[in-house]
Protein backbone atom coordinates (compact mmCIF):
# COMPACT_ATOMS: atom_id res chain seq x y z
CA UNK A 1 0.00 0.00 0.00
CA UNK A 2 2.29 2.52 1.31
CA UNK A 3 5.23 1.64 -2.35
CA UNK A 4 1.59 2.18 -4.49
CA UNK A 5 1.07 5.53 -3.23
CA UNK A 6 4.68 6.67 -2.77
CA UNK A 7 4.44 5.86 -6.40
CA UNK A 8 1.62 7.97 -7.40
CA UNK A 9 2.83 10.26 -5.66
CA UNK A 10 6.19 10.63 -7.75
CA UNK A 11 3.38 9.90 -11.34
CA UNK A 12 1.93 13.01 -9.87
CA UNK A 13 4.93 14.88 -9.11
CA UNK A 14 6.31 14.22 -12.91
CA UNK A 15 3.37 15.40 -14.22
CA UNK A 16 2.74 18.48 -12.13
CA UNK A 17 6.42 19.93 -11.91
CA UNK A 18 7.08 20.48 -15.82
CA UNK A 19 3.76 22.32 -16.21
CA UNK A 20 4.19 24.40 -12.55
CA UNK A 21 7.81 25.65 -13.82
CA UNK A 22 6.78 26.24 -16.79
CA UNK A 23 3.60 28.51 -15.74
CA UNK A 24 6.24 29.98 -12.87
CA UNK A 25 9.14 30.99 -15.48
CA UNK A 26 5.95 32.27 -17.85
CA UNK A 27 4.32 34.53 -15.29
CA UNK A 28 8.06 35.80 -13.94
CA UNK A 29 9.16 36.57 -17.12
CA UNK A 30 6.09 38.83 -18.21
CA UNK A 31 6.37 40.27 -14.31
CA UNK A 32 9.79 41.56 -15.56
CA UNK A 33 8.66 42.47 -19.05
CA UNK A 34 5.69 44.49 -17.16
CA UNK A 35 8.37 46.44 -14.73
CA UNK A 36 9.80 47.96 -18.23
CA UNK A 37 6.38 50.27 -17.61
CA UNK A 38 8.40 52.07 -15.31
CA UNK A 39 10.36 53.70 -17.71
CA UNK A 40 7.29 55.39 -18.76
CA UNK A 41 6.45 58.48 -16.97
CA UNK A 42 3.54 57.82 -14.30
CA UNK A 43 0.89 60.17 -15.94
CA UNK A 44 1.19 57.96 -19.45
CA UNK A 45 1.27 54.41 -18.23
CA UNK A 46 -1.61 52.29 -18.99
CA UNK A 47 -2.63 51.58 -15.51
CA UNK A 48 -3.20 55.73 -15.21
CA UNK A 49 -6.21 55.07 -18.16
CA UNK A 50 -7.24 51.39 -16.54
CA UNK A 51 -9.76 50.54 -13.90
CA UNK A 52 -6.95 47.98 -13.04
CA UNK A 53 -4.06 46.22 -13.75
CA UNK A 54 -3.95 44.20 -17.12
CA UNK A 55 -1.13 41.66 -16.62
CA UNK A 56 1.17 41.08 -20.14
CA UNK A 57 1.09 45.12 -20.97
CA UNK A 58 5.17 44.99 -20.51
CA UNK A 59 5.25 42.00 -22.62
CA UNK A 60 3.50 43.92 -25.42
CA UNK A 61 5.04 47.14 -24.68
CA UNK A 62 8.89 45.06 -25.16
CA UNK A 63 7.66 43.72 -28.64
CA UNK A 64 6.62 47.08 -29.87
CA UNK A 65 10.44 48.67 -28.57
CA UNK A 66 12.11 46.07 -30.38
CA UNK A 67 10.23 46.64 -33.34
CA UNK A 68 9.89 50.10 -33.03
CA UNK A 69 14.55 49.75 -32.59
CA UNK A 70 14.18 47.60 -35.60
CA UNK A 71 12.53 50.36 -37.95
CA UNK A 72 14.43 52.89 -36.40
CA UNK A 73 18.16 50.81 -37.18
CA UNK A 74 16.60 50.54 -41.00
CA UNK A 75 16.29 54.38 -41.03
CA UNK A 76 19.55 56.21 -42.33
CA UNK A 77 18.90 58.87 -39.58
CA UNK A 78 18.17 56.41 -36.69
CA UNK A 79 21.08 54.54 -37.65
CA UNK A 80 23.62 57.53 -37.51
CA UNK A 81 21.86 58.36 -33.73
CA UNK A 82 22.80 54.70 -32.65
CA UNK A 83 26.20 54.83 -33.96
CA UNK A 84 26.45 58.06 -32.21
CA UNK A 85 25.10 56.29 -29.54
CA UNK A 86 27.84 53.24 -29.67
CA UNK A 87 31.02 56.39 -29.88
CA UNK A 88 29.68 58.05 -26.64
CA UNK A 89 29.37 54.58 -24.73
CA UNK A 90 33.03 53.76 -26.44
CA UNK A 91 34.40 56.67 -24.22
CA UNK A 92 33.31 54.49 -20.78
CA UNK A 93 36.14 52.13 -19.98
CA UNK A 94 34.30 49.69 -17.81
CA UNK A 95 31.00 50.44 -19.88
CA UNK A 96 32.00 49.86 -23.32
CA UNK A 97 33.80 46.17 -22.90
CA UNK A 98 30.35 45.18 -21.39
CA UNK A 99 28.81 46.95 -24.34
CA UNK A 100 30.95 45.09 -26.65
CA UNK A 101 30.87 42.08 -25.82
CA UNK A 102 26.86 41.87 -25.08
CA UNK A 103 26.78 43.26 -28.64
CA UNK A 104 28.49 40.73 -30.68
CA UNK A 105 26.89 38.19 -28.25
CA UNK A 106 23.48 39.37 -30.04
CA UNK A 107 24.61 39.65 -33.35
CA UNK A 108 26.13 36.35 -33.07
CA UNK A 109 22.47 35.08 -32.10
CA UNK A 110 20.20 37.14 -34.41
CA UNK A 111 22.14 39.19 -37.12
CA UNK A 112 24.27 36.41 -38.34
CA UNK A 113 23.25 32.94 -37.47
CA UNK A 114 26.96 31.44 -39.01
CA UNK A 115 28.62 32.87 -36.50
CA UNK A 116 26.44 31.45 -33.47
CA UNK A 117 26.64 27.85 -32.12
CA UNK A 118 26.95 25.23 -35.00
CA UNK A 119 27.90 21.89 -34.28
CA UNK A 120 27.48 20.16 -30.89
CA UNK A 121 30.80 18.34 -30.14
CA UNK A 122 32.76 16.05 -27.73
CA UNK A 123 35.42 16.85 -25.79
CA UNK A 124 38.24 14.76 -23.57
CA UNK A 125 37.63 17.15 -20.39
CA UNK A 126 38.04 17.36 -17.14
CA UNK A 127 40.43 14.47 -17.92
CA UNK A 128 41.55 11.91 -20.87
CA UNK A 129 38.43 9.39 -19.81
CA UNK A 130 35.74 11.85 -19.49
CA UNK A 131 33.92 13.72 -21.95
CA UNK A 132 31.96 16.68 -21.94
CA UNK A 133 29.65 18.14 -24.26
CA UNK A 134 30.45 21.52 -26.48
CA UNK A 135 29.77 23.64 -29.55
CA UNK A 136 31.61 24.87 -32.06
CA UNK A 137 31.04 28.19 -32.35
CA UNK A 138 33.55 29.67 -34.66
CA UNK A 139 37.45 30.02 -35.16
CA UNK A 140 40.08 31.91 -32.74
CA UNK A 141 41.80 35.28 -34.06
CA UNK A 142 44.75 35.30 -36.41
CA UNK A 143 46.47 36.25 -33.14
CA UNK A 144 45.28 33.67 -31.04
CA UNK A 145 46.55 30.68 -33.85
CA UNK A 146 49.65 32.59 -34.44
CA UNK A 147 50.22 32.56 -30.35
CA UNK A 148 49.33 28.67 -30.39
CA UNK A 149 52.19 28.46 -33.09
CA UNK A 150 51.09 24.85 -34.52
CA UNK A 151 49.98 23.39 -37.78
CA UNK A 152 46.92 21.97 -36.53
CA UNK A 153 43.66 23.50 -37.01
CA UNK A 154 42.29 24.80 -34.20
CA UNK A 155 38.43 26.01 -33.47
CA UNK A 156 36.48 27.67 -30.60
CA UNK A 157 34.31 25.57 -28.72
CA UNK A 158 32.31 26.53 -25.67
CA UNK A 159 31.54 23.72 -23.12
CA UNK A 160 28.46 24.98 -20.76
CA UNK A 161 28.13 23.97 -17.62
CA UNK A 162 25.08 21.74 -16.25
CA UNK A 163 22.32 22.46 -15.40
CA UNK A 164 22.69 26.31 -15.95
CA UNK A 165 24.23 26.59 -20.08
CA UNK A 166 24.97 30.27 -19.45
CA UNK A 167 27.92 29.95 -17.57
CA UNK A 168 30.67 27.45 -19.20
CA UNK A 169 34.51 27.46 -20.37
CA UNK A 170 35.15 29.41 -23.60
CA UNK A 171 38.30 26.63 -25.24
CA UNK A 172 40.77 26.69 -28.49
CA UNK A 173 40.71 23.28 -28.94
CA UNK A 174 42.31 21.34 -32.00
CA UNK A 175 39.83 20.52 -34.49
CA UNK A 176 40.99 16.34 -34.75
CA UNK A 177 40.52 16.00 -30.82
CA UNK A 178 36.41 17.02 -31.28
CA UNK A 179 34.00 14.42 -32.02
CA UNK A 180 31.18 15.36 -33.86
CA UNK A 181 27.96 14.02 -33.17
CA UNK A 182 24.41 14.54 -34.92
CA UNK A 183 22.51 16.41 -32.14
CA UNK A 184 20.72 19.58 -32.61
CA UNK A 185 21.80 22.28 -31.07
CA UNK A 186 18.28 21.97 -28.86
CA UNK A 187 18.64 18.14 -28.07
CA UNK A 188 22.25 19.13 -26.61
CA UNK A 189 21.01 22.01 -24.22
CA UNK A 190 17.42 19.87 -23.03
CA UNK A 191 20.33 17.45 -22.33
CA UNK A 192 22.86 19.57 -20.24
CA UNK A 193 19.90 21.71 -18.64
CA UNK A 194 18.34 18.01 -17.89
CA UNK A 195 21.53 16.76 -16.32
CA UNK A 196 21.41 13.87 -18.43
CA UNK A 197 18.09 12.99 -17.70
CA UNK A 198 16.40 13.97 -21.13
CA UNK A 199 18.09 12.44 -23.87
CA UNK A 200 17.30 12.67 -27.81
CA UNK A 201 14.11 10.07 -28.87
CA UNK A 202 16.68 8.60 -31.30
CA UNK A 203 19.24 7.85 -28.39
CA UNK A 204 16.82 6.65 -26.01
CA UNK A 205 17.78 2.82 -25.24
CA UNK A 206 14.44 0.65 -25.18
CA UNK A 207 12.90 -1.14 -22.24
CA UNK A 208 13.40 -5.14 -22.69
Amino acid sequence: MKSNLKKIFFTGLAVVMPIGLTVYIFFFLIDLMDGLLLIIPEAYRPDAFLPFHIPGLGAIFTVIVIFLAGLLMKSYLGNKLVRLGESLLDKIPFVRSIYQAMKQISDSFFMDHKRSFRKVVLLRFPSRDVYSVGFITGVPTSELKAKVGSERNYVSVFMPTAPNPTTGLYMIMPEDDLIYTDMTVDEAFTLIISTGIVVPPEKRGEKK
